[in-house]
């Protein structure tokens, strides 16, 4: 059986396994948990006062809040926008640019740093941070996602926009085969680099993202979808419960072994698609784990978001900071910030750039348009990023027209300061009690 080249062997641990070594090592992690923190803050409830109408048309209270998270790169304040950095980099921006623009923290990729250029090659470089040149806090997510769409060969875009369960709960896109086969155990997967076979568990999650050396790490979980039936969403919520005290017992197993390298801290994942009773059975079930914050994802329906956010931020401890996995539309952060969630998450920054869209206050463009041929002013009037600082819409436009790789660097320079200083205006604004002016002006403008 093939075997990733670049990445160190791994020993699968039984959950079952409970032994003084493992309680020894769950009593080490304990006490290097306190080099990770989070302190709420404001709360926009108190802040904001919302009238009784306000709260009505929400369907329910607000959760939001301001806080700091600590870690032992950095403190995070919250709410706040993780930048996405997939393979160790922000598509074409440099670390240094990063910096600059604003941004808190950078979230990669279990599952493509695993396949290369191997997890054990960013431990022998003293964890993601030191071999990407970035001393900030870091995040990397479990692989789950990756496993699960690219093995149903959906690659980067799964439906989360209409609920049909009418189809099999196995399908996998038109044309393609499934490369990934979950079990309780773990999963079987294809490499979609080179068509290798590949073993994920919950054990083995936690060794790769332990050698990547993120500050925050997420358990393994299995994603579901709006296609997935009823029942199928049930026994998979069985298996991610199973799967996070697996992770937790690995997690503290690993952290009393690797004596000297900084705590990492482990978020459990929330599943439970559409359905309220799974949402708020998984936030009981993981809330009652030794987890020291939890990520909110799976099938999510737009039009819902803010629903299924609410929710599970009713029920998970609120001591703990909540991370909203894959977004950043403008009234979808204002959405998942009024219900509670603290950080996240979206690769779609830079994914629009490499097609010229730039983000404005009065929404997002194509600068691939003619109009922009002669255009030499900035991507936006009044931006202190550094592409609106030095470079215009003209030379830009023929940077892309050019193919020249330039014009994705400028346009993701510019998109994601755009998000991060959005969701910065908006924790400053639960600060000032003007959180909801804010949020109307900002989308109306947008949205317009």
């Amino acid at each position: 059986m093939p075997a990733n080249p670049a990445s160190a062997p791994f020993v699968s641990v039984s959950a079952a396994s409970a032994d003084p070594v493992a309680a020894a090592a769950g009593s080490a992690a304990a006490a290097d948990q306190s080099q990770f923190s989070f302190a709420v803050g404001t709360r926009l409830a108190d802040s904001c006062a919302p009238s009784s109408a306000q709260v009505s048309a929400s369907g329910g209270e607000f959760l939001g809040r301001t806080g700091t998270i600590t870690t032992p790169h950095g403190k995070i304040r919250t709410p706040a926008f993780i930048a996405v950095g997939t393979k160790a980099t922000v598509k074409s921006v440099l670390p240094e640019s990063m910096a600059d623009l604003g941004a808190q923290a950078l979230l990669a990729n279990a599952y493509h740093l695993y396949l290369q250029p191997g997890a054990d090659i960013l431990d022998e470089a003293g964890g993601l941070g030191a071999f990407m040149n970035w001393s900030g806090p870091t995040f990397t997510d479990s692989g789950g996602f990756q496993v699960m769409s690219l093995g149903s060969g959906f690659k980067k875009v799964i439906d989360m926009k209409s609920v049909d369960t009418s189809g099999p709960d196995d399908a996998v896109a038109p044309g393609k085969e499934r490369l990934a086969h979950i079990d309780d155990d773990g999963v079987w997967f294809k490499s979609h680099l080179n068509g290798d076979r590949h073993r994920f568990s919950p054990e083995i999650s936690m060794q790769v993202q332990h050698q990547i050396g993120a500050d925050i790490i997420f358990a393994f979980d299995e994603l579901t979808t709006l296609q997935n039936s009823r029942g199928y969403q049930e026994e998979s919520l069985e298996r991610t419960r199973l799967w996070a005290l697996r992770c937790l017992e690995e997690h503290f197993r690993l952290t009393a072994e690797r004596v000297g390298k900084p705590y990492q801290a482990l978020f459990g994942v929330i599943q439970g698609a559409q359905y309220e009773d799974l949402r708020r059975k998984a936030c009981r079930d993981l809330g009652a784990m030794d987890f020291d914050g939890y990520g909110i994802g799976g099938a999510l329906e737009k039009e819902n978001l803010g629903t299924i956010v609410r929710w599970c931020n009713e029920e998970l401890p609120e001591d703990k900071p909540r991370h909203l996995l894959g977004i950043s539309e403008p009234d979808d952060i204002f959405t998942a910030i009024e219900n509670g969630a603290d950080t996240f998450d979206c690769v779609s920054p830079t994914r629009v750039a490499r097609n010229s869209a730039f983000y404005t206050p009065a929404g997002r463009f194509n600068l691939s348009g003619a109009k922009y041929k002669r255009d030499f002013g900035p991507l936006q009037d009044g931006c202190d990023c550094y592409a609106c600082a030095n470079y215009s819409r003209a030379y830009i436009h023929h940077l892309f027209k050019a193919k020249e790789m330039l014009s994705a660097t400028l346009i993701s320079i510019h998109n994601e300061r755009f998000v991060v200083k959005m969701v910065d205006d908006a924790r400053l604004a639960i600060e000032a009690g003007t959180f909801f002016e804010f949020k109307a002006e900002t989308l109306a403008q947008y949205y317009r």
